[in-house]
């Protein structure tokens, strides 16, 4: 008879246990705001996806809600400059507004503060769907109710409106 393995401790898992508020380390002020400006040396956040990040390092939310408000009072975070960024960023990538507009909202950026980005970005977006699909689909309008079918479908998933979609493939009502 073979002998068994010695079994060992089994480390604790702390996702099966809630912590011991006396193992934890005190998280203090200058913590946070470090943190918060490591994130944000790297790209623009918007404020709850920020402070969604800085509580699930475990960083208390009351505190965090206080530097946050901090850093947004000394210009180090904003909002608008994200939001301003990332629809620029979004039309680089050849989306359109209704895509640009859910992921802003999953965000967690205000519908006044996202539709004013979309409106002062001065986008041409029919132009724009037109580009998009010129360099996917090449110069050519569709031949066929399936090849237009395909490639209305491909705009509409890149977040072009109907109007949008109808402009790219050249109907002008």
């Amino acid at each position: 008879m073979r002998p068994r393995p010695r079994q060992r401790p089994r480390p604790s898992n702390s996702y099966d246990e809630d912590p011991d508020p006396r193992e934890l380390p005190a998280v203090e002020r200058s913590d946070v705001r470090r943190a918060a400006m490591n994130l944000l040396a790297r790209r623009e956040y918007a404020r709850a996806e920020l402070s969604g990040r800085l509580v699930a390092k475990g960083m208390p939310e009351a505190l965090v809600a206080e530097v946050l408000e901090e850093l947004a009072g000394e210009g180090l975070q904003s909002d608008v400059r994200f939001a301003e960024a990332f629809v620029q960023s979004r039309v680089g990538r050849g989306q359109g507004p209704v895509r640009i507009r859910m992921e802003l909202e999953r965000r967690g950026v205000s519908s006044g503060t996202l539709e004013s980005a979309l409106e002062d970005g001065e986008i041409d977006w029919p132009a724009l769907a037109g580009a998009v699909r010129r360099k996917r689909f090449g110069g050519a309008q569709p031949g066929d109710f399936r090849e237009r079918a395909r490639q209305m479908r491909f705009l509409q998933y890149r977040g072009f409106t109907t109007d949008h979609i109808r402009a790219a493939l050249g109907d002008d009502d």
